[in-house]
């Protein structure tokens, strides 16, 4: 059964709208945990537009599973992790025009400052994930340059309907098999919800899911903790 990590950006993003004190990613994540988080992630952006820098320090001390934080190849954020050291820091790519995570890192074309970025964070003692497409190539380099997991972008499986989706998920499946040979924890997210997560988390030595958007639009509705079950339940 793969481990679930909730993603808590979108209750930063509501409270960044009226730039107030709520709601609290702090109380959230502790919330997502009694549902059966096994683990909180978040994302400190470049532009701060949702986590705050004072919400992963509070964070690290607090959140009783494990912490994944999602950063990019930026010299001043990774210096806030080695700070912080989350259990887990995964690499994606930014850009500030977009709305959210658009595509996987460029491992192959920017080879030397992931590598640099991924040493540091070994360093530290961080265990470091790489945000990738379901790419041969691309993953390839990932374990050459270090990487100890790798999470799959399923944006395009979640976006596809019947048949496209039945292709991008052995696309998918065939990414995570060679992840496999290569050593690397299989890790996946992007786009996943209630209704297209179980292919996903039935794929082969299926580690750890990170899902956000999706259990915090429905947490908005019945709750945080009965959000976080119900997906518990799906995955298992």
């Amino acid at each position: 059964m793969p481990v679930l990590g909730v993603n808590i950006d979108h209750v930063a993003t509501l409270r960044e709208a009226r730039k107030t004190y709520e709601p609290d990613p702090i109380c959230a994540a502790a919330l997502a945990e009694l549902g059966g988080a096994d683990g909180i992630t978040i994302h400190l952006r470049e532009d701060r537009r949702h986590i705050q820098e004072r919400d992963l320090r509070i964070l690290g001390q607090t959140v009783a599973t494990r912490l994944n934080l999602e950063l990019a190849c930026d010299q001043e954020i990774l210096q806030i992790a080695c700070e912080v050291l989350p259990d887990q820091a995964t690499l994606v790519p930014e850009r500030r025009e977009e709305i959210t995570t658009e595509g996987g890192l460029d491992v192959l074309g920017n080879r030397g400052v992931v590598q640099r970025a991924i040493q540091r964070l070994k360093h530290a003692g961080i265990t470091v994930s790489l945000f990738l497409a379901p790419d041969l190539e691309q993953i390839e380099v990932a374990a050459e340059v270090g990487a100890q997991a790798v999470e799959l972008h399923t944006g395009q499986y979640a976006l596809a309907k019947g048949d496209d989706q039945r292709r991008h998920l052995d696309t998918l499946v065939e990414a995570g098999l060679r992840i496999r040979q290569l050593g690397m924890a299989l890790h996946a997210g992007h786009g996943l919800n209630y209704q297209n997560v179980v292919p996903v988390a039935r794929m082969a030595d299926m580690h750890e899911l990170n899902i956000g958007h999706s259990i915090m639009a429905r947490a908005i509705l019945v709750g945080m903790e009965r959000a976080v079950r119900e997906m518990k339940q799906l995955i298992g």
